[in-house]
């Protein structure tokens, strides 16, 4: 036997071995033939024609089936550092590891012993390093490079060091030369290099790879080249390393025998998994995707516009309710059919717009699989296993595999048409994990995960691998802050360079922010923009830098059109009034809808939300209403009591299911209050709305959702025929609106806190652009989308300029948000990636390393330094439980849901439903109210709950009868109508 079939890879840690009657460890040349058998099914199966080329270039000279085989041998040696003292003594040393390991560990040493591995007198003092960093060390030298650092005198091999730091990233950050350098101590290459030379000669015979051409085959350079092989390997790695997809070999068989194995291992995993590219029916039209409308006019023009062959960034501006999901959607089904894209990623600004979308895609993949049974939709943000409609997936998934086992497949692969969830959209457990949402083929999640995608955390390099294989679509995109549009414009950047293509959707969207997307988008191909004097709401831009604008931008319509037609324009009648507090406006909305209506008021905070809302239930019965017919809905509020309300106002003041008809489930007569939520991509129309005073984008995207569904038009209450919404101010002096937060040190001992969530300037900007536009009776007649683009010019073009008490106002305002801009500029050009230098010039390696001190894409890593997908400081999440009298831990006040926080199996039904209950209970506390007076309690120092389902997170205990908290953030108080307080 070879003295390298010694090196173990895995052990039987979870004794999954054992009870299959299999041996206690597993030998790294198994481990690397898995990974590399899993290679060449993602290969063959998953990745799109433009991961190919890209990879061809850089690992095969141009040729696609010597750079797959090349890619199969350098993932299989990622593990080679295992072949070191230091990680080969951590056999049965874990506290995890019981007798059963620690016996088997005696055998192992003295066989290796013997075999001769150089395991030195003392194996467990050893000197230490990671094993993926000793890989990145040795490797070069191992595969050809004679540069001095590799013991030679000849010039570097770029290609096989890039190489080597990649795989020395696979466990999630890519180390820097002086971490790599560091390694070398911990496995002396020169009693190691025969044994790794014996175990890479045998891996390239089995795999077939001529070592001799490597160093000439082996030149990756594009940024994206780099991406993709590190996201491939790791991908390939995490499923050749789940132990209940591959068996553990043993030394009584061989090599060959063990390859033939992994190839029929792989393809079962991979099958299981679903990670099959989505295959779609080339001939497929609208009418076919979406057989209940015909395209609109400016969807039309879009389709038209689409290139034949390449990828594209496509722009399409257009009012709420337009149909641009669908368009986006249609979208996304050419460039696969054209592109051979394994899926689509959709970016949400908020969960709850995640939610409500993911549904409507669903229905899109039913109709859009073409052969294929079943396709994965993973829903991708932090509190997803909270939602029913996760867990329908995560059923329809087990119903199906076990369906597949038992032969069953074809049988129940017929949608039903009265199954509310579509039939071919499924989801395995395996996509909860960390990262993996993003590549499963169809994924909706929030914003944040592309945002992530161009910034050194962990894993960052299996995101972006998994979105670089898609296309992405980004919606709401002028809901962003500056901060986030620079790292879009970063990743649309990466994203260009793989070949991947990008759908933005946006009701509104300046001029300066569509320049600089198709900027990026162009720094990615390396190609001039191309300009053109066309117009439109559609934006089309080929891998050429080609612009093509086009769309008629008087045709937007509503969802409602059943025929696929709409009217010409979209009218809203806006008028201004000064707030006139909870209590009297309370009063005004009840008087105004008392004989009927749904009204909606929007409010900038939650504070002043639920102060509307106390005011109206307590007044209700005086203005003759039920305090059941007043809905409050923000988002402090745990998910056990929001998302029901939010499904329940989707089913209420939906379309419905016949689009041509009033929702039967409508009701006579409602107050919806609520915050943001509220606006974005919640397909809910009201006949009246109000709203606090926001930014112009802010209030067109509110605006559609009065008289958003045209089928509820003849229904409506006469006083609310015309669809009107009224901007509440806040009054200031000179007659102008409060715009600015109090600040002692500039003389503001009054102020408008929506300040703190808007910039001043916008605010103050807003109300001029719109009063100017007032007619003698004081209302502002907003036509769209005629009056979109010159609004938004208005507002966010050059500083407005005006004279006297308002200009002032303007130019105060304007340079506080100036050194915003920069501040914020600054923060994403300091913290994301870039494929290319300002220069041209492709970034190395070297300028990718990550770490721990960048974070994981959450709260931790060095201040200014880690990773954030939003400027703001992130909230703390706590599960909120409530403990009754005699002890017990129960979901709810009344103590009827007892919380079940004992230890389940990893995938069981059981700890799904757990970890969705846990969820439902899970509030996030803002992180303001841990600073300044008053300040609760750092979570640090919260008490520990000793439950094992609660193990490292944070929980706060309440008191069942007041709310309050008695253990953990002491200070706040929940009611389940009205949320959290401080």
């Amino acid at each position: 036997m070879r003295r390298h079939f010694f090196i173990w890879a895995k052990t039987d840690r979870y004794r999954i071995s054992r009870r299959g009657g299999g041996p206690a460890w597993n030998p790294l040349l198994a481990h690397a033939l898995d990974t590399a058998a899993c290679v060449a099914q993602l290969w063959d199966r998953y990745l799109p024609l433009t991961a190919w080329a890209r990879l061809a270039d850089a690992f095969g000279g141009g040729r696609e089936d010597t750079a797959r085989r090349v890619v199969m041998f350098l993932a299989a040696l990622h593990d080679l550092g295992k072949g070191s003292g230091c990680f080969l003594h951590m056999f049965g040393t874990s506290r995890w590891d019981g007798p059963y390991l620690r016996q088997a560990r005696a055998e192992w040493e003295r066989q290796a012993r013997a075999a001769g591995l150089p395991l030195g007198k003392d194996l467990d003092a050893q000197p230490g390093a990671r094993h993926e960093h000793i890989t990145a060390v040795h490797l070069p030298r191992l595969l050809g490079c004679t540069c001095e650092d590799c013991g030679g005198t000849g010039s570097p091999s770029a290609g096989l060091h890039t190489t080597a730091a990649l795989l020395g990233g696979h466990h999630g950050d890519i180390p820097s030369p002086d971490t790599i350098g560091r390694a070398a101590m911990a496995a002396d290459i020169t009693e190691w290099l025969p044994i790794y030379s014996e175990l890479i000669q045998d891996t390239a015979d089995l795999i077939g790879v001529d070592l001799a051409a490597l160093p000439q085959l082996v030149t990756p350079e594009r940024p994206s080249a780099l991406v993709l092989f590190a996201g491939l390997v790791i991908l390939a790695d995490w499923i050749a390393s789940d132990e209940s997809h591959f068996t553990y070999r043993t030394l009584t068989t061989s090599p060959p025998a063990w390859w033939n194995a992994s190839g029929m291992q792989a393809r079962a995993a991979v099958t299981r998994l679903r990670l099959d590219a989505w295959q779609p029916e080339p001939a497929a039209d609208w009418t076919d995707l979406f057989p209940d409308t015909r395209p609109r006019p400016f969807q039309s023009a879009a389709m038209a516009a689409l290139p034949a062959t390449g990828p594209a960034l496509v722009i399409v501006e257009s009012d709420t309710g337009s149909g641009k999901t669908r368009l986006a959607l249609y979208c996304a089904h050419h460039l696969a059919v054209t592109c051979g894209y394994q899926g689509l990623y959709m970016a949400m600004p908020t969960r709850a717009a995640s939610n409500q979308t993911a549904r409507e895609i669903a229905t899109f993949m039913d109709r859009a699989l073409g052969e294929q049974n079943t396709a994965n939709l993973a829903v991708v943000h932090a509190t997803a296993e909270a939602t029913d409609f996760v867990h329908q997936l995560l059923n329809a998934g087990r119903t199906r595999t076990q369906a597949a086992l038992d032969g069953l497949e074809d049988f129940i692969s017929t949608p039903s048409p009265d199954d509310p969830l579509q039939r071919r959209a499924v989801l395995s457990p395996w996509y909860l994990r960390r990262c993996l949402g993003l590549i499963a083929p169809f994924a909706i999640g929030t914003v944040d995960q592309v945002a992530l995608a161009a910034q050194p955390s962990h894993h960052w390099m299996l995101r972006m691998f998994g979105l670089a294989a898609k296309t992405l679509i980004i919606d709401e995109a002028h809901a962003y802050e500056l901060f986030q549009q620079g790292l879009l414009e970063a990743a649309i950047a990466w994203l260009a360079d793989a070949g991947a293509s990008v759908v933005v959707l946006s009701a509104t969207l300046p001029t300066a922010v569509r320049a600089a997307l198709i900027r990026a988008w162009c720094d990615g191909h390396r190609a001039p923009v191309t300009h053109t004097d066309q117009t439109g709401p559609i934006t089309v831009v080929d891998q050429h830098g080609t612009i093509t604008r086009t769309g008629r931008t008087n045709n937007a319509g509503r969802s409602s059109q059943s025929d696929g037609t709409a009217p010409a324009e979209l009218h809203t009648f806006i008028d201004f009034q000064p707030d006139p507090g909870s209590a009297a406006l309370a009063a005004q909305l009840m008087d105004e809808a008392a004989k009927g209506g749904v009204s909606l008021v929007i409010r900038n905070r939650v504070a002043t939300a639920v102060d509307l809302y106390r005011a109206a239930t307590h007044y209700a019965q005086r203005h003759g209403w039920s305090p059941r017919e007043i809905v409050l809905l923000h988002g402090q509020n745990l998910p056990r009591y929001r998302l029901p309300g939010e499904d329940l106002l989707i089913r209420r003041l939906g379309p419905g299911k016949d689009r041509t008809h009033r929702n039967p489930g409508r009701p006579h007569r409602l107050l919806v209050i609520a915050t943001q939520v509220a606006e974005q991509s919640l397909d809910i129309d009201f006949d009246r709305i109000y709203t606090d005073l926001a930014p112009i984008d802010v209030l067109i995207q509110r605006r559609g959702r009065v008289h958003r569904h045209q089928v509820n038009d003849s229904s409506r209450p006469e006083v609310f025929g015309k669809p009107l919404m009224t901007v509440l101010t806040q009054p200031g002096a000179d007659e102008l609106p409060m715009v600015e937060p109090a600040n002692p040190g500039e003389a503001r001992s009054r102020g408008n806190p929506d300040g703190h969530v808007y910039p001043p300037y916008l605010l103050a900007a807003t109300w001029y652009a719109l009063i100017q536009r007032a007619r003698e009776d004081g209302t502002v007649q907003l036509t769209t989308p005629a009056d979109t683009i010159p609004l938004i010019e208005e507002v966010y073009g050059p500083k407005l300029t005006a004279v006297g008490p308002l200009g002032k106002l303007l130019d105060r305002t304007a340079l506080r948000l100036q050194s915003d801009h920069r501040n914020e500029e600054g923060q994403s050009l300091s913290r994301a990636f870039r494929p290319y230098t300002r220069r041209g010039r492709s970034i190395p390696v070297t300028d990718l390393a990550s770490g721990k001190s960048h974070g994981s894409g959450d709260s931790n890593g060095i201040a200014g330094i880690r990773a954030i997908s939003r400027l703001s400081e992130p909230p703390i999440d706590a599960i909120l439980l409530y403990k009754q009298p005699n002890g017990t831990l129960t979901y709810d006040p009344s103590g009827q849901q007892r919380a079940d926080l004992v230890r389940h199996g990893a995938h069981s039904p059981a700890r799904h439903r757990q970890q969705k209950d846990l969820l439902l209970n899970t509030a996030s506390l803002p992180a303001h109210w841990f600073t300044g007076i008053n300040a609760l309690p750092l979570p640090e120092t919260w008490p520990i709950v000793p439950r094992a389902a609660l193990r490292n997170r944070y929980v706060g205990l309440l008191n069942p009868s007041t709310g309050a908290c008695i253990t953990g953030p002491i200070g706040i108080t929940y009611d389940p109508v009205t949320g959290l307080t401080k």
